[in-house]
């Protein structure tokens, strides 16, 4: 019962923008300004301090990841539609028909769901962090064990050239699959190849590691495994 509560849960949020983020909507991050109207996206706050997740990801790379690349990609978002007059507030739906949008709505907007649900699947970190019940089995199906996940998502990060994301996804026959996207597409989107919801997603652009690890991409996918919010990303399975 609770599994399903969960699924039905994360279902809206992924359609409709519904669901919780540090006491306050997640749609927060995907919904209308009441006070501005050409203002439709707002930056969701973090659900921990900027310092929360040291020493693996350090305090200032997550303050100006935050403050200044997830706000500029709000800001951008919110003057791409209002250029072409386009007020609607249900960003999963335009990413679902990214196709039909200027290049400006698909790069913001990707960012911007990006790294809500980025902010959202990672916590402070915990001892012997790892996927249970449902999440751990279906991983488990699909790659043999967590570590063979792990290597398999790793190598997949490390192949991304230049900028963009590493995925865990489950396809709409409820398979789990890793995926790569280029700068801020995602597997949401009309014009991906495979697609799915996210269940994990990793920012693999240098502006989210190189303060702290310059040009080691490696042991900042290392370093990531310690902060995944297994609990939350749970939620996202069917």
């Amino acid at each position: 019962m609770n599994s399903r509560r969960n699924f039905l849960k994360n279902t809206a949020l992924l359609t409709s923008g519904i669901g919780l983020m540090s006491g306050m909507s997640i749609a927060s991050a995907f919904s209308k300004n009441s006070s501005e109207l050409a203002d439709i996206f707002t930056l969701p706050p973090l659900p921990y301090a900027y310092d929360a997740l040291e020493p693996y990801i350090d305090k200032q790379t997550m303050e100006i990841h935050h403050t200044k690349h997830h706000q500029a990609y709000v800001n951008n978002l919110n003057k791409a539609l209002a250029e072409i007059k386009d007020s609607s507030d249900d960003l999963i739906r335009i990413l679902k028909n990214v196709n039909e949008y200027p290049i400006a709505v698909r790069n913001n907007g990707g960012g911007h769901y990006n790294h809500s649900l980025f902010w959202k699947i990672m916590q402070p970190a915990k001892d012997n962090n790892a996927p249970e019940g449902k999440l751990s089995e279906a991983i488990n199906a699909a790659f043999g064990d967590f570590a063979k996940f792990k290597e398999a998502f790793k190598k997949e990060s490390l192949g991304r050239f230049g900028s963009g994301w590493t995925w865990l996804i489950q396809k709409d026959n409820n398979k789990l699959e890793i995926v790569s996207t280029a700068n801020q597409d995602n597997p949401l989107m009309n014009i991906q190849g495979t697609r799915g919801v996210p269940i994990i997603g990793l920012d693999v652009w240098e502006h989210a590691y190189y303060l702290k690890y310059q040009n080691k991409r490696a042991d900042y996918i290392d370093a990531w495994w310690n902060v995944v919010n297994w609990a939350e990303a749970s939620t996202y399975i069917r």
